[in-house]
């Protein structure tokens, strides 16, 4: 039966979705927890955070476009804007990597840079840590989650197989929204911290 729906290219595919989905979160979270860091310039990373933030509130703009056009039955711009935000999504993947492999991480509330949350800087921070650890965390989450569904979609779009293609978009396109814009409310709430 499964051959039937899917023709022995199309399982390649899915498979190769499947497998880039694994690969991609593992190989970020070994860049980002290995000790190693890149030598790259510092002035260079450090407009990485801002880049990425940029990245993430064009991609918003790219979907919510996106969306728009499709209700409007203007389906090669939605394509357009659609694969223009998955082009966003890599270069934002690469420069986030790029960040992450040549500095260590921010800590939210170490106003001093210690890369330590003292007592009294927890006290100043308050609530906020709790916000901008649920905003975060989710935020990782369903980046991770959304892969494969963002790849799916694209891919059934492009097989022009347009049932399939609407019952992964009603997965995709909420979560690779939040997470666009949650990336972006992750930046804002840490850039004080940034110590650059």
């Amino acid at each position: 039966m499964a051959d039937l729906l899917y023709p022995r290219n199309e399982k390649y595919i899915l498979r190769t979705i499947i497998a880039v989905s694994v690969v991609v979160p593992l190989l970020v979270a070994a860049l980002l927890f290995t000790p190693m860091k890149l030598g790259l310039p510092l002035e260079l990373v450090t407009r990485l955070p801002f880049v990425n933030a940029l990245i993430n509130s064009a991609t918003s703009v790219l979907l919510i476009l996106a969306l728009l056009a499709v209700r409007k039955k203007k389906n090669r711009l939605h394509s357009q804007l659609m694969l223009s935000a998955m082009g966003l999504g890599t270069v934002f993947l690469v420069s986030y990597v790029l960040y992450h492999a040549s500095v260590p991480s921010v800590v939210y509330g170490d106003a001093n840079g210690d890369g330590l949350r003292d007592a009294a800087e927890l006290a100043a921070v308050g609530g906020g840590l709790y916000a901008y650890l649920a905003i975060l965390l989710t935020h990782i989450v369903l980046a991770a989650i959304v892969l494969p569904f963002v790849l799916m979609a694209a891919f059934f779009a492009l097989q022009d197989k347009v049932i399939l293609h609407r019952k992964v978009v009603k997965v995709a396109y909420p979560l690779w929204l939040y997470v666009s814009i949650s990336g972006v409310v992750v930046y804002l709430m840490i850039s004080p911290y940034y110590p650059f």
